[in-house]
């Protein structure tokens, strides 16, 4: 069978037609912004722990717990930890979608991968938001 411009059908079945999401276009968007913000934290980050005030010798449990003492370092590294996984997760994402064959194997790694994130981003938060400086023997 052939169209008015004289082309022949494909042979390939019909899909049904996909629903329009705008998710893929906020992902890719996404990922830009939370790699500059990720660059940002990360160096300001490996700047302060390994060249300020004498680097890495300092780095003990009190330098840890003097700094989550301020709500500022708090939330620097959950911003870190939040976006490094999130940003992470979302590209990892994509390359199952891009080299799992199988509906199932897809479906399965996603779950696998879902799980991970939430798991790993619980466990940081609360870590950041419950550690004691306190800790008696």
């Amino acid at each position: 069978m052939t169209n008015a411009l004289g082309l022949a059908k494909p042979r390939a079945p019909r899909r049904p037609a996909a629903r329009r999401s705008n998710f893929e276009l906020y992902s890719w968007l996404f990922m830009r912004i939370s790699g500059l913000a990720l660059v940002v934290l990360v160096l300001g980050h490996l700047f302060i722990m390994n060249i300020l005030d004498g680097g890495v010798h300092r780095i003990n449990f009190g330098f840890v717990a003097g700094r989550w003492a301020s709500p500022f370092w708090q939330f620097w590294d959950l911003a870190m930890l939040w976006l490094a996984q999130i940003h992470g997760g979302n590209g990892l994402r994509t390359v199952i979608n891009d080299y799992a064959r199988k509906d199932a194997t897809r479906f399965w790694l996603k779950i696998l991968l879902y799980v991970s994130m939430v798991l790993i981003i619980s466990l940081g938060t609360f870590v950041i938001f419950t550690f004691d400086p306190n800790i008696t023997d």
